[in-house]
């Protein structure tokens, strides 16, 4: 069973290994995660476990004026199982919380992570051209607004 936990140093191993799998050549390194986790104030990552293994793994930076969705990841032999969705919301809920807006950037190519991203209420806003690197590839950046009601903490109405 899948249970989605904060990540751990521990982790990073797995985590890299997945970095490898899905967006090499424009991975992020052990050192930037392992600086990442050490911004517990601003950071929120976590992993997606099934019985000790890493299958997926997202990351969220959050301020109080604006959210960021940095990273989320499946294993491709687990796509299309709804974990990247489980991990998705779990970041929306905390930057729902902390901040009014969450923007992220996806590959101009990767349509069925757009089309989640949409489905949570996320519209494009505009585009990075030959973000992504080394690889050159366009990002589009996406913007979500705190739905109405949602709970508001240190972040403004």
């Amino acid at each position: 069973m899948t249970r989605l936990r904060s990540m751990r140093p521990a982790d990073l191993p797995a985590v890299m290994a997945l970095e490898e799998e899905l967006f090499a050549p424009d991975t992020w390194t052990a050192a930037m995660y392992r600086d990442e986790l050490s911004r517990t104030d601003t950071r929120h990552y976590l992993v997606a476990d099934d019985d000790g293994a890493v299958v997926g793994y997202a990351g969220l930076i959050a301020y109080d004026d604006e959210a960021h969705v940095a990273t989320i990841g499946v294993t491709g032999a687990r796509q299309g199982e709804g974990i990247g969705a489980q991990l998705l919301d779990a970041l929306l809920a905390e930057a729902d919380r902390r901040s009014p807006v969450v923007l992220l950037e996806v590959r101009a190519d990767n349509g069925t992570a757009q089309g989640l991203y949409r489905r949570r209420g996320f519209a494009e806003i505009g585009r990075r051209r030959g973000y992504y690197q080394p690889s050159g590839e366009d990002a589009v950046v996406m913007k979500r607004e705190r739905p109405a009601g949602a709970p508001g903490g240190r972040g403004k109405p």
